[in-house]
């Protein structure tokens, strides 16, 4: 197919092409305006208390506690899924409650408490969730456990583990993709038993 323009005839390859290439160059100039200091404007200071340590930082408000984690503090144990709120992937304690990280604003937990997987162990000492996990062969690719650990955690602490049908119901938030549901709440169930509060 070929096309008559003021430049001659072009074929739909080079049209595309061309075209393309006036788009970029029209919202280049849009993009490379972008002043730094408008976006500096924008952040707001924030502090938090992250597995003991505490940040003070500067954040835009629209930053998940999931992107904070991730790329501003390095704490890469906390997984990014679906980013909806929908898989569980990203689940950490917020002031002792579980909360999906990727739906959770930070700047509206100024002062708050989070802990994450990288810091549930003591040391060396793994948390007893995590040793059920590894003892109850509770995951295949890894990808969800963090999330599922963090969310078992809460669902101990909640007091939700009467039964392995109560704990299916308190757990059906995080989705694993593997399907080691039935290991999963066994190693639940099993932790809950020993540590009914889900602290060590």
């Amino acid at each position: 197919m070929t096309s008559e323009t003021p430049f001659g005839t072009l074929n739909r390859r080079q049209f595309v092409a061309a075209a393309a290439a006036v788009g970029g160059a029209v919202a280049a100039p849009g993009l490379a305006g972008a002043p730094e200091a408008e976006a500096a404007e924008n952040t707001r200071p924030i502090r938090l208390t992250i597995n003991g340590a505490v940040h003070e930082l500067k954040v835009d408000p629209r930053t998940s506690i999931l992107d904070l984690l991730r790329e501003r503090l390095h704490l890469t144990g906390t997984k990014k899924g679906c980013d909806q709120g929908a898989c569980g992937a990203c689940t950490v304690l917020l002031d002792g409650r579980r909360v999906v990280s990727c739906l959770t604003l930070a700047v509206m937990h100024s002062g708050a408490e989070i802990t994450t997987i990288e810091g549930l162990a003591d040391g060396d000492r793994l948390h007893p969730l995590q040793q059920a996990f590894i003892d109850e062969d509770a995951f295949q690719c890894g990808y969800c456990t963090s999330g599922q650990i963090m969310s078992g955690v809460g669902c101990i602490r909640e007091g939700h583990t009467g039964s392995r049908d109560e704990i299916r119901e308190w757990m059906s938030g995080n989705i694993c993709r593997c399907g080691a549901y039935r290991n999963i709440v066994t190693a639940i169930e099993h932790t809950a038993a020993a540590a009914p509060d889900g602290r060590r």
